[in-house]
């Protein structure tokens, strides 16, 4: 049934009109079945079918009230009404395959039978069984389509509802392993961390400051962890794009806060953040802080603790422009780990790519740079 549905798909309306005047045509030129040459009048006609049923291709119940007029001035002006016949009970296919209420299509099908029983059976002496052909071959055709159509949208909303309650039991597995493995061994590290803060003598100032960090980091990936759960445990959430949100108006200080931490770990970080990345959408906002949380990491990881890092953010033209270079630094690590990507730079691909967009990654005289742009409406969003 589907290439009859695509016969009668609406994009292609023109075009089906189109060919349908073409065979009219051709009916006329050739005359074929020993018909006699068309008269001045069945041309007429005929072109008027023709022209008309490209000019309200778009407009199915215009198109069928103009055929049906057409096809009345034929039975009682000519004797070869073919056209004309041919044209009405087009448009009423195309009517009841178009129509939103069964309605329409039932009362155009009465009134194109009418016609055909006061001027074209009576007029030729044909019996009741010739309206099958001119109305009730298009009727029924219509409401096959129709129906094919119906349970083809039924089909698809089933499928998509199984993969909705499909990708909600992952969620929810995905909550589980997170409570139960990954939370578990972080919420273990902040505590000991927290113990030996306080259980070492004489600690070295320096080295309180190292472990106070990791417990603020540690306590803060947790909470991260717990939000991430509710959200995979919360089955109201409508899209995926709820498991990637961050408040756009929070984003400039949560950027602030990656450069610090950054700095924190010994990094010379100098940035350049555009004032309107508050204003971009949550999606992308989280986009664009995983990606300077994990570039930002992976310079002072393979450049050192004494490279220079350089981020930019900027908005143009709803566009987010993103970028962090480095100068090398001592640039022993990197030379060796750089080639082989990680699963970090394999992570920020895919979180680009996921969004519209295409990450660059590469090495930037003595250091490396990786950069993106994430369009304005991304695939994300759809």
């Amino acid at each position: 049934m589907g290439w009859l549905a695509r016969l009668f798909d609406k994009r292609d309306t023109w075009a089906r009109m189109v060919l349908l005047d073409l065979s009219g045509l051709s009916y006329l030129v050739f005359h074929p079945g020993g018909q006699p040459a068309p008269t001045g009048p069945q041309w007429a006609l005929a072109i008027a079918a023709f022209v008309l049923l490209i000019v309200f291709s778009r407009l199915p119940r215009v198109n069928f009230a103009v055929q049906v007029a057409l096809l009345v001035a034929a039975f009682l002006l000519i004797d070869d009404t073919t056209i004309n016949q041919v044209g009405a009970s087009w448009a009423l296919g195309e009517l009841v395959v178009q129509a939103r209420r069964p309605s329409v299509y039932a009362v155009a099908a009465a009134l194109l039978a009418g016609v055909h029983l006061a001027l074209g059976v009576l007029r030729d002496g044909d019996e009741l069984i010739g309206l099958i052909l001119p109305v009730g071959l298009p009727l029924l055709l219509g409401l096959v389509i129709r129906t094919s159509r119906e349970l083809s949208r039924q089909a698809e909303q089933r499928a998509l509802s199984e993969s909705r309650a499909a990708r909600a039991d992952e969620r929810s597995a995905i909550a589980r392993e997170l409570h139960d493995v990954v939370a578990h061994h972080v919420a273990s590290m902040v505590l000991r961390v927290g113990v030996a803060r306080h259980v070492l003598p004489g600690i070295d100032p320096r080295v309180g400051e190292v472990l106070d960090d990791v417990h603020r980091t540690g306590t803060a990936a947790l909470d991260d962890l717990r939000r991430l759960v509710a959200v995979l445990r919360d089955q109201s959430a409508a899209t995926d794009a709820a498991l990637a949100a961050v408040e756009p108006g929070a984003l400039p200080a949560a950027l602030g806060g990656a450069v610090e931490t950054a700095r924190r770990a010994g990094v010379t970080v100098e940035a350049d953040i555009d004032e309107a990345v508050g204003t971009i959408d949550s999606v992308r906002g989280l986009a664009v802080l995983r990606l300077t949380q994990e570039a930002l990491t992976n310079v002072a990881k393979h450049a050192g603790a004494d490279a220079l890092a350089r981020l930019r953010v900027a908005v143009e033209e709803g566009a987010v422009v993103w970028a962090v270079s480095d100068d090398g630094g001592r640039g022993q690590a990197r030379a060796v780990a750089a080639p082989g990507g990680g699963h970090g730079l394999t992570g920020m691909r895919e979180r680009v790519e996921v969004l519209g967009g295409t990450l660059t990654a590469g090495p930037d005289g003595p250091g490396w740079r990786v950069a993106t742009v994430l369009p304005a409406h991304s695939g994300a969003a759809a």
